[in-house]
């Protein structure tokens, strides 16, 4: 710039005059400085993306790459990391040691009550082993999941539900990738009876007790592609542990198809007052070795429950300050403060534990398998669990609801894939599978004589958990970008071939009562994502790599 065109700009402007030198050299320095700051920026870290194998699920395989294309494209480093599903699980919640990880929640009848799903949100949840392994942390929100819990009122605890949503959506913890209907089949040649459930399909705790044999054979065959992570009831974090413990572990309560709590081991609850539930056993009851079930069972179970801390069950345990033996049938339940689903959800969800074998056992969590007891006093007892291959439980006669389950036991067969699990159902090799069906196999399931397909909508959800605790995760704007850049409509169109529905809050669109359809939905725009970023600071190298 001339030194008198300078001075004509400073004139206009209306500035007092100074040297147009001393301008130009000023304007110089301003470019220099900026240059320097540019150059001071650095690359952001490495992502590593995990999920699980394309072998156990390739929906979630595919999905991460998918993820990752894009992520590349807005400009950072991202490798994708397809790991065993027990040792992504052990990682994800024990370990914690993750960048980004592509998980799923299962959408069990108890979840259909927000108290869960809302948990994952927790601050108080975020420690190894509990259900916000992503380290969310919003005392706000914290404050409102307490209301919410204490709330009585159903239209009071739908809109503090409402304001939870709208709350956390902006800061982006996650990303609720996709909600994927629940498709499943069984051999009607073999047996019939089974009432699918909203996100359980035909796996559920009703379907080995609702099963009617056709044939000669009684023995139900379920088959899938993954065994439980272990048969602790007080370690295992997998819904594959607790489909199959829930069947020969009983407990107070247990969920109909509705959520409708059905006095189950409790003949009656009842709440005394706001704070204190009282519960009657049924008479009569015993354990897989013949001793007794007894109020002091219970009362144990509860109290060995909160001394050992078992993160999993956390959010049904919070409201408890102990459980007192009242009789040999009676139990007062007393909580901290009033809870809106701790008669309904909570008691349908900690297994009752004989207290002559437990109460020995100092620390639950150092069980080695061989070590855990499988002695329960549900309508199923455990047989057989051989790892990666075969589990067997078979029907308790002395329980009290035996005569209404027409099976005599159960068999799971573990296959290494669902390619194997679709192969067993057509061969008759199983009778049910216990896993939604590859987009690929439901039309030839569909085109089979002895086949039944049943497809049910699922609240459960896939998920993209990031690690709040590591850059560049930390920073919110990196988060909201990130979810604008995760093209989810591809994945529920392609990978899903459409059945499904793209994510939006953790509580599911189907869920109605409780789901806030006006939260903010991040749709799919890479050029907003860029926007974000550039808002909060960030820019790119001459190739394109994203800088702060």
């Amino acid at each position: 710039m001339s030194t008198a065109i300078t001075e004509r700009l400073i004139g206009a402007l209306g500035v007092p005059q100074i040297s147009g030198r001393v301008l130009a050299v000023a304007l110089g320095v301003s470019v220099f400085a900026t240059q320097a700051q540019a150059q001071e920026q650095e690359l952001l870290p490495s992502i590593t993306l995990t999920t699980t194998t394309e072998s156990y699920d390739p929906i979630r395989y595919e999905a991460a790459f998918i993820v990752a294309e894009r992520w590349r494209e807005l400009g950072l480093d991202v490798t994708v990391a397809p790991t065993e599903f027990s040792t992504a699980l052990e990682r994800f919640y024990d370990q914690q040691d993750f960048d980004a990880t592509i998980l799923g929640w299962s959408g069990r009848t108890d979840r259909l009550d927000p108290q869960f799903f809302l948990s994952t949100l927790d601050s108080r949840q975020s420690s190894p082993g509990g259900n916000n392994p992503g380290g969310y942390n919003n005392p706000e929100f914290d404050a409102l999941f307490d209301q919410q819990s204490q709330a009585f009122d159903p239209e009071e605890r739908q809109q503090l539900v409402m304001e939870m949503q709208e709350l956390y959506k902006p800061d982006a913890p996650l990303i609720v990738l996709f909600f994927r209907d629940e498709v499943v089949a069984y051999n009607h040649d073999a047996f019939e009876g089974f009432e699918p459930m909203a996100g359980e399909g035909l796996y559920s705790e009703w379907g080995p007790m609702e099963a009617v044999p056709v044939g000669e054979r009684s023995t139900l065959r379920i088959g899938g592609p993954q065994e439980p992570d272990n048969l602790n009831p007080l370690a295992s974090t997998s819904v594959w542990g607790w489909k199959w413990m829930r069947l020969y572990y009983d407990r107070l309560v247990r969920l109909s198809a509705d959520v409708e709590p059905l006095p189950w081991a409790a003949e009656k609850v009842e709440q005394v007052d706001d704070t204190t539930i009282e519960v009657t056993l049924r008479e009569g009851m015993t354990f897989h070795d013949g001793e007794p079930v007894t109020a002091s069972d219970v009362a144990f179970t509860w109290n060995y429950y909160l001394e050992q801390d078992y993160s999993y069950f956390n959010s049904y345990l919070a409201a408890l300050e102990r459980a007192e033996v009242v009789d040999e049938l009676t139990i007062h339940f007393h909580l901290k403060e009033p809870s809106a689903s701790f008669a309904s959800i909570s008691l349908s969800q900690i297994p009752i534990l004989p207290e002559h074998i437990w109460s020995e056992i100092d620390d639950a969590s150092t069980l080695s398998p061989s070590e855990t007891p499988t002695v329960g006093s549900g309508p199923f007892q455990f047989e057989r669990f051989d790892r990666g291959e075969f589990m067997a439980i078979s029907k308790f006669d002395e329980h009290f609801y035996a005569d209404n389950i027409a099976v005599d036991g159960v068999e799971f067969i573990i296959y290494a894939d669902m390619e194997g699990v679709y192969t067993g159902l057509q061969t008759g090799e199983i009778d049910v599978t216990a896993w939604r069906m590859e987009p690929g196999q439901i039309s030839l399931a569909e085109s089979q004589d002895h086949l039944t397909v049943v497809n049910v909508p699922d609240f459960g959800y896939f998920h993209l958990t990031f690690n709040l605790r590591r850059p560049p995760f930390d920073d919110r704007a990196v988060r909201r970008a990130l979810t604008m850049a995760s093209d989810r409509e591809r994945m529920v169109n392609v990978l899903l071939d459409g059945r499904g529905e793209v994510g939006s809050s953790v509580i599911a669109p189907v869920n109605t009562f409780w789901h806030d359809a006006f939260i903010e939905r991040f749709e799919f725009d890479m050029d907003a994502a860029r926007a974000e970023l550039e808002e909060a600071g960030y820019s790119w190298d001459e190739d394109g790599r994203l800088m702060r």
